[in-house]
């Protein structure tokens, strides 16, 4: 069952007007683990996929393994503190090694490994060591890339857009050093930087506005500025440094739900998809009355196509605190209908999802889901309806000429059928080009909040 294309520009309009309110307790579990996460690289910068990391406590009983991704990242997450040493390997390749080093409870340590080829090795090069990121927040301005370039995902052309490799290199000290300064013209200042950041980003210039973003938070380090440097970090695709400060940001102020979502989506966006979906459902636990959490998990829904355990329960209360919004009610019949099969369910389903359209008339999902209800009930004239409503309702709506086509087929029209089909594939493909375009917009959602003002609670712990 398909979810995409719920009017995401509906979407984004909505969450740049919306606030956030505090009402989180830390998950205490996780307080006392550390996550250690970071790239591994040749001596050209360029990424090594499939590269064996390990991490490994001076006891010896701790050990864990990833293999690195496409873009050359591991992660590592819930390490128990203490004292840990880092290796890579990878056939053809040289071995690096990271460490030792110490990790703190609840602390984010980036560690980048250089890896030399066998040949290179051989003709005298030394092994390269690791650079660590531990203290101090490094981004990769080669990851930092033009918001008009919307590779993402899976993607290495954001990487390719900037030929001169640099690291810039924030203030922003162990966590009990970040404190926000109380002097006014520090504070000023800071203001200053933070709105030549924004004048940046709007003239095009995203490096220029992850500088001044950084500046304005190593002046005056409060949850506005920590955030706007972060979801800016998140919206140009600099992951590894975005979650740093996300974390940072989230460890120091608790109760901003912003900074929850968007630690949520840099993790999810890393690929620890996991523990980013974990972290979204707690944001939707901060505040339940706050709509804005719940749309970022319904958008991420319907573009990942993810199935988390306990979204039912979220959407139900998203529906029942929100009654007037149509998403809520068109995604919590979603959620249900994964999991619920009674006739009791299906009646409810079926409430849900009218109810969703007579709020929004144009919501064409919704359609699509009222018309598979009816081929369960072999109505296959309601369903036909309800199909074509979706289709004429809904962008690239390929899940409803799929859908028609297998109607058509079950009542014996072939040349309806087959013409379906061909619609189906024509779109499916536009679809999957797509793809990264609209997993982008995740990203510009978590930047739109940083307009939104902070809770009055929002002081650091």
């Amino acid at each position: 069952m398909a979810y995409a294309q719920i009017r995401l520009f509906g979407i984004y309009v909505a969450l740049t007007v919306m606030g956030v309110l505090p009402a989180y307790s830390q998950n205490k579990n996780n307080e006392k683990s550390a996550v250690v996460t970071g790239r591994v690289c040749d001596s050209e910068n360029r990424a090594i996929e499939n590269a064996t990391v390990s991490l490994e406590s001076d006891d010896h009983t701790h050990t864990f393994t990833f293999q690195s991704d496409s873009q050359g990242r591991y992660r590592f997450a819930e390490v128990p503190i203490g004292s840990y040493g880092l290796r890579a390997n990878k056939s053809g390749y040289g071995i690096a090694n990271g460490g030792p080093f110490i990790l703190h409870a609840a602390e984010s340590k980036s560690i980048e490994l250089r890896l030399l080829t066998e040949a290179a090795i051989a003709s005298g090069e030394d092994n390269p060591a690791a650079v660590t990121f531990s203290d101090e927040i490094h981004f990769n301005v080669a990851g930092v890339s033009d918001p008009s370039n919307l590779g993402g995902h899976g993607s290495d052309t954001v990487l390719r857009t900037k030929e001169t490799l640099a690291k810039e290199t924030a203030s922003l000290n162990r966590d009990a050093a970040v404190q926000p300064k109380k002097n006014s013209d520090t504070e000023d200042v800071a203001n200053t930087h933070a709105r030549l950041a924004e004048a940046a980003e709007s003239d095009g210039r995203p490096l220029d506005a992850v500088r001044e973003y950084q500046r304005a938070a190593d002046l005056q380090p409060n949850e506005a500025h920590l955030f706007g440097w972060g979801a800016d970090l998140l919206l140009h695709r600099a992951i590894e440094p975005a979650i740093e400060v996300f974390t940072k940001g989230h460890k120091l102020y608790p109760d901003s739900v912003r900074m929850l979502l968007g630690l949520s989506v840099a993790t999810y966006d890393q690929g620890a998809m996991e523990q980013g979906k974990k972290l979204l459902l707690e944001a939707c636990d901060l505040n339940p009355a706050d709509p804005t959490p719940y749309l970022f998990l319904g958008t991420i829904l319907q573009t990942e196509k993810i199935e988390p355990p306990g979204w039912a329960e979220r959407f139900k209360r998203f529906a029942e605190l929100h009654p007037e919004n149509a998403l809520a009610h068109y995604y919590y019949a979603v959620a249900l209908s994964k999991y619920e099969t009674a006739p009791k369910s299906s009646t409810i389903i079926e409430s849900e999802l009218k109810r969703a359209v007579e709020i929004d008339p144009q919501l064409g999902n919704a359609y699509t889901q009222l018309g598979i209800l009816c081929v369960q009930r072999e109505d296959y004239s309601g369903a036909i309806s309800f199909f074509q409503k979706a289709i004429q309702t809904t962008p690239l709506a390929d899940e409803a000429h799929y859908r028609l086509a297998q109607v058509y087929r079950q009542r014996g029209e072939t040349e309806k059928a087959r013409k379906e089909i061909e619609l189906f594939k024509q779109i499916s493909e536009q679809k999957k080009s797509d793809a990264d375009r609209e997993r982008h917009k995740i990203q510009q959602f978590v930047y739109t909040l940083r307009s939104a003002s902070p809770s009055p609670s929002s002081q650091p712990h």
